[in-house]
């Protein structure tokens, strides 16, 4: 199953690059927060681009591979593998393959392998962790792209907002990205009054009524 994919205007992604995820999370009023196992294979690594997503069978990487090809320059591919981890479903290969079609960066709950290779590649993927065992292809297993994943607590719709760091991942619901972006540069400016009025000697006791 395949669907299309509405994706936001290209300004409202440019107007979020670079703001972390924790501060995207607060600043919705804590949206979003996918599971805080899934970390960039590269620690300095940061993605931000509509969700692309796919659904694949556990233990199989075939709807990975379709997945590529459906993607558009700028995509970040959110995979949801049915919470299956003992399996290495990205490597190497399916890099290039993404970096050919220019895919973002992937956000996949599960594992992937060629960790060290990964990072030479520099496509920024973020995962469960490494594992190297190996996935099946098989094409009769039900799988489907761009069609709502749910990843940990979270839903992700296609079109969505994904951005990674090192942090964690954090997914804006596809409607609130102009809100939440105008929070979080509104939080930031705030943060960095707090940490100019420590610096000038108050206490954040003082300053919180804690």
């Amino acid at each position: 199953m395949t669907q299309t994919l509405a994706r936001p205007e290209p300004g409202l992604i440019e107007a979020v690059r670079g703001i972390g995820t924790a501060t995207l999370h607060e600043a919705g009023g804590q949206i979003g927060a996918l599971p805080s196992y899934l970390k960039p294979v590269a620690p300095d690594w940061y993605v931000c681009g509509p969700a692309m997503t796919v659904l694949s069978p556990p233990k199989d990487n075939l709807w990975l591979h379709r997945g590529i090809y459906h993607a558009q320059p700028g995509d970040v591919m959110v995979v949801d593998t049915g919470r299956f981890h003992e399996a290495g479903y990205w490597g190497e290969i399916m890099t290039h393959a993404a970096q050919q079609v220019g895919v973002a960066g992937l956000v996949i709950d599960g594992c992937v392998r060629d960790g060290a290779i990964l990072e030479e590649l520099g496509m920024p993927v973020f995962s469960a962790g490494l594992c190297i065992r190996g996935t099946a292809k098989n094409k009769e297993a039900y799988g489907a792209i761009n069609i709502p994943v749910r990843i940990g607590e979270i839903w992700v719709f296609p079109g969505d907002l994904v951005v990674g760091d090192r942090d964690g991942v954090v997914v804006v619901p596809q409607a609130r990205i102009a809100e939440v972006t105008e929070k979080s540069k509104a939080r930031e400016e705030k943060e960095a009054n707090t940490i100019a009025r420590l610096h000038a000697g108050e206490r954040t006791v003082d300053m919180y009524g804690f």
